[in-house]
């Protein structure tokens, strides 16, 4: 079995999460953004994310081998205890445990922070993804037809959605991921 670590994100850690990241828009239809965001935009998107959500790597031997993070579900405020959650593995390290690993420490610390829901979408079809997805207890909750248009296609996806806690009446509001250090 592989000796995963996994940690928050480091500002030096921007790059080598954008080279995983890459290829899933380059050579896939997985994320819908036709271009790689530049080092600059990519390190604008960690400083935004991380000022209120976990950004998590996982790391095998000392490299970065796949990363996952949570993010604002809608803006509207009776929408605050749910977030969307992204994750990204190097193709070599596809079913190896990491996406599992990174996503029971991503959940772990959003209860923490008051989330209740847990949301994804995956473009299909994405057996992977939809296989980790499940594994981690996410349910199928629709399918938005047609909804993204790339490499000459229409594509569908798919949204799941995990519950971190129970729904309870006068639930405090979330805290932001610095509040828990």
């Amino acid at each position: 079995m592989n000796e995963y670590s996994i940690r928050f994100i480091k500002p030096e850690d921007a790059q080598r999460v954008l080279d995983i990241y890459a290829p899933y828009i380059t050579k896939s239809n997985i994320s819908f953004e036709y271009e790689v965001p530049t080092i600059e935009e990519w390190q604008q998107r960690i400083a935004t994310i991380t000022a209120q959500y976990p950004w998590l790597v996982c790391e095998h031997e000392g490299v970065i081998v796949g990363y996952a993070y949570a993010g604002q579900h809608r803006a509207r405020t009776a929408y605050q205890w749910s977030v969307e959650s992204a994750i990204y593995i190097a193709e070599d390290f596809l079913g190896k445990g990491a996406g599992k690993l990174l996503y029971q420490k991503l959940f772990e610390l959003l209860r923490q922070q008051g989330y209740v829901n847990v949301f994804a979408g995956m473009t299909l079809p994405n057996e992977k993804s939809e296989g980790l997805h499940k594994s981690c207890g996410f349910e199928t909750i629709g399918v938005f037809r047609n909804i993204g248009y790339k490499n000459n296609r229409w594509h569908d996806v798919q949204w799941m959605q995990l519950d971190l806690q129970e729904h309870r009446i006068g639930m405090n509001m979330p805290v932001s991921i610095s509040a828990l250090n």
